[in-house]
């Protein structure tokens, strides 16, 4: 029994469960989903908390060119750039059997400077603002100071006092541990069973603490949580739960405008964005699809990308249960190669925030991610790791009109060797 009800009695309700639960490929589509602008006044984040995060990040941006010398071109402002999609079209074809209608683009946030995936937004955001908060607190700085100083000795050692902890399956690990330790923060970083030896190797080499769960990312959330509370001058970073991160992610809705503006790319009733965004507990891909429905409202479709073996947003908001209910409970395994959305349980203030905004969701095989791996190395010279190939396969999930945005996740950082393993089971 689940919530007092048998595995039959949820698959009448719910038709699709029976396709998850056999790792089939599924669409959702949000039957909730109501008008933008009658449900984003009644929500407690708004437009004016997204402009305020990125005011933050103008304020910072002397300093992360100062520190993070490749960030030096873009001023230290930290974006990835919009990529029209022109030669996998006809391979696209051959994997889904479906014609993609309209232009496609990638939102390349496996280059994003310094932590190289979509968690360098939420994830370095929230470290930045905690070191704000603390240095304004300690009259180190004043908003409109000099936040070159926070490479100065005083400001780091002032931070060393402080721990920052997370619970990562990999990429907000990266992008937290490379930021905090930058500043002087003592850093310490729960990861699941899901994360790649490459991911811990680098943040050790950081100077971070890694500590290693035999568990999936649930059970290192809970664990680097029950830790932080232990210390008052311990941080929890929250990617279930944290609306700092969230904003951090809705920062890039005010970027990707003015990117299709520069481009030339019309959204509005009759040319409608489409968002695919590759999902795992839900924070970065929500924070997103917020910010996007506060920029472009109704012109925009936003839709979450999941592995078939670990479906749990989904599943959460396909049965309005959200964090009451895991994929595990219906005996779906959360083994997936795309370690970064191996989660089994989602957040569930993410999925209420989102119930009426988002358009869907649907599931991808990691056959697929993989196949699409290599034909994305092929045929447009673009390196990404499996999870960020879920969201490649919206237009064909979605089968919607208009232009299409798949927003990649990560993929520069993972090592050569990691990379060939990747490829070569996308070319059999």
């Amino acid at each position: 029994m689940i919530l007092n009800k048998t595995i039959e009695q949820w698959q009448n309700e719910f038709p699709q469960l029976g396709d998850m639960m056999e790792y089939r490929e599924i669409l959702w589509l949000n039957d909730n989903q109501a008008a933008a602008d009658s449900v984003l006044p009644k929500l407690i984040l708004s437009e004016d908390d997204i402009l305020s995060a990125e005011a933050r990040l103008k304020r910072f941006a002397p300093y992360i060119a100062h520190v993070f010398p490749e960030t030096a071109d873009s001023a230290g402002i930290i974006e990835s750039p919009l990529t029209e999609l022109t030669r996998i079209q006809e391979s696209f074809k051959e994997i889904v059997g479906k014609k993609i209608n309209g232009s496609f683009y990638l939102k390349e946030d496996n280059k994003l400077p310094i932590s190289g995936s979509v968690k360098a937004r939420g994830g370095i955001y929230e470290v930045l603002a905690f070191a704000e908060s603390l240095a304004l607190a300690a009259g180190l700085i004043t908003e409109d100071g000099d936040y070159k100083k926070f490479a100065s000795t005083d400001f780091k050692n002032h931070f060393s006092q402080y721990s920052l902890v997370c619970g990562s399956t990999g990429n907000l690990g990266l992008s937290i541990g490379i930021m905090g330790a930058e500043l002087g923060f003592k850093v310490i970083i729960h990861m699941s069973d899901d994360a790649r030896q490459w991911k811990k190797d680098m943040l050790r080499s950081k100077g971070v603490t890694v500590v290693e769960h035999s568990d999936d990312y649930s059970k290192a959330v809970e664990q680097g949580r029950a830790d932080s509370l232990k210390d008052a001058k311990s941080y929890f970073i929250d990617d279930e739960n944290s609306k700092t991160l969230f904003l951090g992610y809705a920062v890039a809705a005010i970027r990707l405008k003015e990117q299709l503006q520069e481009q030339n790319i019309d959204v509005d009733k009759n040319h409608p964005l489409n968002i695919y965004l590759p999902c795992g507990v839900g924070g970065g891909p929500g924070g997103i699809a917020f910010g996007l429905k506060v920029v472009f409202g109704d012109n925009v479709n936003c839709y979450f990308a999941e592995p078939t073996h670990s479906p749990c947003m989904t599943l959460g908001m396909m049965t309005d249960y959200h964090d009451k209910i895991s994929v595990q409970d219906f005996g779906i395994d959360n083994v997936t190669a795309a370690d970064g959305l191996a989660v089994g349980r989602a957040s569930g203030f993410v999925g209420q925030f989102l119930a009426k905004l988002i358009s869907g969701s649907y599931t991808v095989s990691d056959e697929n991610l993989f196949k699409m791996l290599a034909i994305m190395h092929d045929e447009e010279n673009i390196k990404l790791e499996p999870s960020a190939l879920a969201g490649v396969m919206g237009p064909a999930a979605a089968n919607s009109k208009g232009t299409h945005i798949a927003w990649s996740t990560g993929g520069d950082m993972v090592p050569e060797d990691v990379y060939k393993d990747y490829y070569l089971k996308g070319k059999i």
